[in-house]
């Protein structure tokens, strides 16, 4: 069986936990505090050098890091992630625009403000604020011409955004103002296997030594 190494607030494990539920795949869940810093344990660094969650144990007993390779694995062979070369690329287009334009902004905003409660800097909230917004406008403009975000058909890219775009209030932005992320959120809230960012996961345990 897997077992999903997991921080549960955040959406980097959250994506790799919606799109288990959506394939059905039986897994294990182990809580990493990294609140507490379990993941700069000596231990945890020998699951994952970098410390971070998700990491997933395979039942071969190697193991994959970074929440959008996660994805790309599980999906293989799925409609989640096309075969299609071309369609494949405009899946990894939007996955790495969520890496890259959107999670450090969006993500970083919401685990200052609402997971470390903290006051960060007028200056950083000032980027984060101008960042965010700009993909979330470019998201909500593809939006408003379709349904899903990478081809006409829901897939891991979905996935992907949805984990911290659907939580972006938290750190402090408007989604009103976005009416097509808004039903984009909604369809992807009413299809079968989907689980709320805080759902309990199956057999959690805490990480130890």
């Amino acid at each position: 069986m897997l077992t999903l190494y997991q921080s549960q607030p955040t959406g980097n494990s959250y994506k790799v936990r919606l799109l288990l539920s959506i394939l059905q795949i039986p897994y294990t869940a182990v809580e990493v505090d990294i609140f507490n810093g379990d993941n700069k344990s000596a231990a945890y660094r020998r699951i994952n050098p970098l410390g971070k969650a998700p990491a997933l144990r395979l039942e071969d007993e190697s193991i994959l890091t970074e929440s959008n390779a996660i994805l790309s694995y599980l999906a293989s062979g799925t409609e989640y992630f096309p075969s299609d070369a071309l369609l494949r690329a405009r899946v990894l287009q939007w996955m790495f625009f969520e890496q890259r334009s959107h999670l450090p902004y969006i993500a970083v905003a919401r685990f200052q403000l609402h997971l470390l409660k903290k006051s960060p800097r007028d200056d950083d909230l000032a980027i984060w604020n101008l960042h965010g917004n700009i993909a979330l406008e470019i998201m909500n403009q593809h939006l408003a011409k379709t349904q899903w975000l990478a081809v006409d058909a829901f897939t891991i890219a979905d996935i992907a955004l949805y984990a911290y775009t659907h939580v972006a209030p938290e750190g402090g932005f408007d989604l009103s103002k976005y009416r097509g992320i808004q039903q984009w959120i909604e369809r992807i809230e009413s299809r079968p296997g989907y689980i709320p960012l805080m759902q309990t996961p199956p057999v959690t345990a805490r990480f130890s030594e």
